[in-house]
């Protein structure tokens, strides 16, 4: 058999790190492929490498039976091999076309281009108005420019990372149907995803890296998402035990017509947000990235002060004009979305990380305006072995961690306070199975303990998996909160597009 894509005893070393470590990958034409293994295993390093990003230390790549070298990414669309990264490549202030327009080479007529994308894009099942400002458009409609702007180069290899990420349920139902098609072309795509239940469903095979080698090549639609874990992590994977559902204490947070102008030309104002979250319950915020999430947790966490006190009370105490410490020190304890450089800072050691959050409310890290390097290397040492945090040395800088074990790191940091709130934006995004479970049960733990947690997630599996309760945000609108048990994937789906707002805007013109 002539494949597509071959990559033959590939190893990759950085320094003394092999993060490839004599890995064979081969694919066949029309064939979706998953590529799985756990944060720091060697996924994104050998698609890199794939696309030309990156150049292998040893080994070599085949496409089509003949040997090729990748040199740049430039080489690799030539090829027809397109990549469509977790994190898109956008320009706000311009329109979907000249989006797309920057990535096409040689000279070209905006009218034939916008044409083709408005074909495309409708023949593929990812509809897209050429004109539209991508400021405009949601999360789901920028990810198809990714998507489109590939396949106008009318690619022979797809790779896709974490596609799923960004998407209400419906509109991963149509991408999955588009990949499909994709396939029956005799377009192959690499599948990068932490969501073991769509690579059942969508992939015909998967090859699994653990620590930089390839340990298994199966057909996932004959594992189950657990066996699946288990070859991953080369261990069963902790099963979460929710939290009993019983009768939830006295509000430890409460929000109150919290209202937040936007701060900046795409950001989203917030619009009278209500919401109670009470002691030993956990509460989920579902959604699709920038519908107010990343403004609802500054908020909350006091990064941004709130026009009236009211707005914001914890634990019954006004605080919506109070900054971030004075609410850590009413017990509060706050993990953003972006771990390397809001959650952390990439030059300081953990310890160092750990006295940022901790030296307003840790007596043990500060006396007499002294600080206690001492103390802040116990604290760190403890969250590191209570959350598993793989790491080369002691006390290593942020930066040297991969993604899942700084993610560890820091929610650890914020734990190990015992909070009586916690607010949590993204808890295992991007973090693999194992992780994943260590850190969704350490949420339900303090939960049970009676602390109050709000979790702002786009893994609705997370959040079925832990919340009691959950509410949907869509364009800065925050729905009821409605019990775990009466919700769907389905209905909040529809409330992330906004259904919510619908019926109530269709209330007040009624009135």
């Amino acid at each position: 058999m002539t494949y597509l894509l071959e990559a033959l005893n590939i190893t990759k070393v950085f320094g003394t790190l092999k993060a490839n470590d004599d890995v064979t990958l081969r694919v066949k034409h029309g064939e979706i492929h998953a590529f799985l293994g756990e944060n720091g295993a060697g996924k994104s390093t050998l698609v890199k490498m794939i696309y030309g990003a990156l150049q292998p230390t040893t080994g070599e790549f085949r496409w089509m039976g003949k040997p090729v070298s990748v040199p740049n990414p430039a080489a690799a669309r030539k090829l027809g091999i397109g990549m469509v990264f977790q994190h898109f490549s956008l320009f706000e202030a311009l329109t979907v076309a000249e989006n797309i327009a920057l990535a096409m080479p040689g000279a070209f007529d905006m009218n034939v281009l916008s044409a083709r994308i408005a074909s495309v894009s409708r023949d593929y099942g990812l509809p897209l108005p050429p004109t539209a400002v991508v400021a405009d458009l949601s999360v789901g409609e920028r990810q198809r420019i990714e998507i489109v702007r590939c396949l106008l180069q009318e690619p022979k290899l797809l790779i896709m990372d974490e596609p799923t990420a960004v998407l209400t349920p419906q509109e991963a139902n149509q991408l999955f149907v588009t990949l499909q098609r994709l396939a029956s072309e005799g377009c192959a795509v690499i599948y990068i995803s932490h969501r073991l239940e769509e690579v059942k469903r969508l992939c015909h095979n998967a090859t699994i890296l653990r620590h930089g080698k390839v340990v298994a090549n199966v057909d996932p639609t004959q594992e189950t998402a657990a066996s699946l874990a288990r070859l991953m992590v080369g261990g069963d994977i902790h099963v979460v035990r929710a939290a009993e559902r019983g009768a939830a204490g006295l509000p430890r947070l409460r929000l109150d017509g919290l209202r937040l102008p936007a701060d900046g030309p795409f950001a989203v104002a917030l619009k009278n947000i209500s919401l109670d979250v009470r002691a030993g319950e956990v509460v989920a915020i579902a959604g699709v990235a920038g519908n107010g999430q990343a403004e609802l947790f500054d908020a909350v966490s006091g990064e941004r002060r709130l026009e009236s006190a009211a707005m914001l009370a914890i634990d019954g105490k006004p605080v919506g004009r109070d900054g971030v410490n004075a609410r850590r020190t009413l017990g509060a304890a706050f993990v953003p979305e972006e771990r390397l450089g809001h959650g952390a800072v990439p030059g300081f050691t953990l310890s160092q990380n750990v006295v940022l959050t901790r030296h307003a409310t840790d007596p043990a890290l500060v006396r007499s305006g002294w600080l206690s390097s001492a103390a802040a290397s116990d604290i760190s040492a403890r969250v590191c072995q209570d959350f598993d945090v793989r790491k080369g040395k002691p006390d290593p800088e942020a930066r040297s961690l991969s993604g899942g074990n700084l993610q560890k790191f820091v929610v650890g940091r914020e734990l190990d306070r015992k909070p009586g709130l916690l607010v949590v934006n993204q808890p295992t995004w991007g973090v693999d199975a194992g992780a994943s479970a260590t850190i969704r049960q350490a949420i339900v733990d303090l939960a049970r303990q009676g602390s109050a947690v709000l979790v702002i997630s786009q893994d609705l599996d997370e959040i079925f998996e832990i919340a009691g309760r959950i509410a949907v945000i869509s364009r800065g609108e925050l729905s009821e909160a409605y019990a775990a048990g009466d919700l769907t994937a389905e209905k909040i789906g529809l409330l992330m597009a906004g259904a919510h707002e619908a019926k109530e805007h269709a209330h007040a013109a009624g009135a």
